[in-house]
């Protein structure tokens, strides 16, 4: 059984920062088929249109009928595990660092058989479910884990490797201001972060659940204006080699289209607390977060951003609004890029209208702030990429994916 995972000591500052390596990473752009559904949570498999044949590994024409590019479909994750070995020496760096590390064989129910990492909890001959995860390099890898949940699951170091879980891990909202803001920290606080640091810019001024999240165990106020690059850039100084996770709930919804609006005020505002403010964060945090991505147990994972889902497909209703998005979503391809060689992540928490006062007048439904924060930790759990909470955004993605011009038509 997998040991629970110890808090780790207060690390010396004398001893070096073990610098990340990444795993190979060369795929096939046919294998980066598994990467789309890993990136979500799920688990998926080639399918053939023209004999229902299940291909594993990817190829670039069905093994039976030779029906060219078989598509990604969902398919059912159950096996057996036939057989384990655990390698406890490699000529890879990265894996040279991590030994012993299990592989194994699972012969899945609906088909094929994979070579997989395997979970501690699994032994030979057990029903598995798999799983595919992005490892550190960005790739989809297959995992088997228990049937059913085991205690100290998470805790597993190959399956850590994989995601990016809270526990023992030190976290920074950067808007406690806002709902979501609050949801967050709370979500983290109960997730297990050592220290959850939340942001807040004008401490002086009061707002709504100021008590409440000042009352959240592990919680910290920091003083934070993402507006405003020195303050960014101090509280980096001050705390950055301390952060593992950034989860940016800095928000400014305002409705309106491009030509509803006079002049460019509420515009500028939108991109200089949602784009700019982005920008700092990954110019002042991103480099030592890229830098702590191999540093222990509470190494640096992640960087968190709740995106509007019509970041995707421009809502008209909040046009200018849906282009700031958009351009954030930009961004974070940019950042996830830069952030790989750290084996860091850049996690999308698309989401549709919230239980908030600007979207007051749009109809249900719409989410709940403490769903975001529920969200946000499940990704950070899962290791996941982009994450779609709520109707709207499910409802927006598939729509974006199937016709995008006739999105934007019905929109």
């Amino acid at each position: 059984m997998t040991e629970p995972l110890v808090k780790p000591k207060r690390k010396d500052p004398l001893k070096r920062t073990r610098l990340p390596l990444s795993p190979q990473g060369a795929r096939s752009r046919t294998a980066l088929g598994l990467v789309a559904a890993a990136a979500e949570g799920r688990f998926a498999l080639q399918v053939c249109d023209q004999c229902a044949k299940i291909v594993y590994p990817p190829r670039d024409a069905c093994p039976a009928c030779f029906a060219p590019a078989p598509p990604f479909r969902d398919v059912p994750p159950e096996g057996a595990l036939l057989a384990t070995t655990t390698i406890r020496t490699s000529t890879d760096t990265y894996y040279r660092e991590r030994m012993p590390w299990r592989v194994g064989t699972i012969r899945l129910d609906c088909g094929p058989s994979i070579v997989a990492h395997i979970h501690g909890d699994v032994s030979d001959g057990d029903r598995v479910r798999m799983s595919l995860h992005l490892d550190r390099s960005g790739q989809a890898v297959a995992f088997a884990l228990p049937l059913t949940e085991t205690p100290a699951m998470a805790d597993d170091p190959q399956l850590r490797e994989m995601t990016c879980d809270p526990k023992f891990r030190r976290a920074l909202v950067t808007d406690g201001r806002t709902a979501v803001g609050q949801a967050a920290a709370k979500a983290l606080s109960d997730a297990g972060a050592s220290i959850v640091f939340v942001g807040l810019a004008d401490e002086w001024k009061p707002f709504p659940g100021d008590a409440a999240l000042r009352a959240i165990p592990n919680v910290e106020i920091v003083p934070l204006d993402v507006t405003n690059s020195e303050s960014v850039g101090d509280l980096a100084a001050d705390i950055g080699g301390r952060v593992d996770i950034i989860v940016n709930t800095a928000e400014h919804v305002r409705p309106g289209g491009l030509m509803a609006r006079r002049g460019l005020v509420v515009a500028r505002e939108e991109m200089e607390i949602r784009y700019f403010g982005l920008m700092r964060l990954a110019q002042s945090f991103g480099p030592i977060l890229r830098m702590r991505g191999a540093d222990g147990v509470n190494s640096a994972t992640a960087i968190v951003n709740f995106l509007f889902v019509h970041a995707l497909a421009n809502l008209p209703e909040f046009g200018a609004y849906s282009a700031t998005e958009a351009a954030c979503l930009s961004a974070t391809h940019s950042l996830r890029s830069e952030l790989r060689p750290g084996g860091v992540k850049c996690i999308n928490i698309f989401h549709g209208p919230l239980e908030t006062e600007w979207f007051q007048t749009v109809p249900p439904p719409k989410v709940a702030p403490s769903a975001l924060g529920k969200a946000a930790v499940d990704a950070l759990r899962r290791g996941l990429e982009d994450v779609f909470v709520g109707d709207i955004a499910q409802d927006i993605r598939a729509r974006a994916a199937a016709n995008p011009k006739a999105l934007e038509r019905e929109l």
